[in-house]
């Protein structure tokens, strides 16, 4: 019998958060939602009633760096946001490389629809896809034998 474990992705923004959802089995995910920022603060009431939903066995949240590898200032933001995911919701947080996801994201959006494609929501979500599929594959393709991580 295979166990299937399911993810949930974040591409964490200062103006809005996008969502994904996807499995270890085949190593992909689907876009769910882009959350929208107000004043700095994350929707936590539709986070929790996503994550109810869902029931995902661990969270990866996307790590923004600089493409030289150096943190810019919203890597301690998305940190302190994966921090509260953990506390809020004891659960199992990991962060991933997010560089260049939202570029590969709009290609892939314009390629199937041009300008009228890149929907700023779609693009989020979409990043969360990237993200989590990059995990994913790092994870489970890779070694066959993983443990799941403990936390951030």
């Amino acid at each position: 019998m295979v166990i299937t474990s399911h993810f949930m992705a974040f591409d964490f923004g200062t103006w809005s958060i996008g969502v994904a959802i996807g499995q270890q089995v085949t190593c992909t995910a689907n876009p769910l939602t882009t959350l929208k920022v107000h004043d700095g603060l994350s929707h936590w009431k539709k986070i929790e009633k996503l994550l109810n939903e869902w029931q995902p066995d661990m969270v990866v949240v996307g790590l923004p760096l600089n493409m030289d590898g150096s943190e810019q200032p919203l890597t301690a933001r998305a940190r302190k946001f994966a921090n509260r995911l953990h506390g809020r919701f004891n659960i199992k947080v990991v962060m991933h490389d997010e560089r260049l996801s939202t570029i590969e994201t709009r290609a892939k959006l314009f390629a199937l629809g041009g300008y009228r494609a890149l929907d700023k929501g779609q693009v989020d979500a979409g990043s969360a896809v990237i993200i989590l599929e990059c995990w994913l594959k790092n994870t489970f393709k890779n070694n066959s034998n993983i443990q799941l991580p403990s936390s951030l």
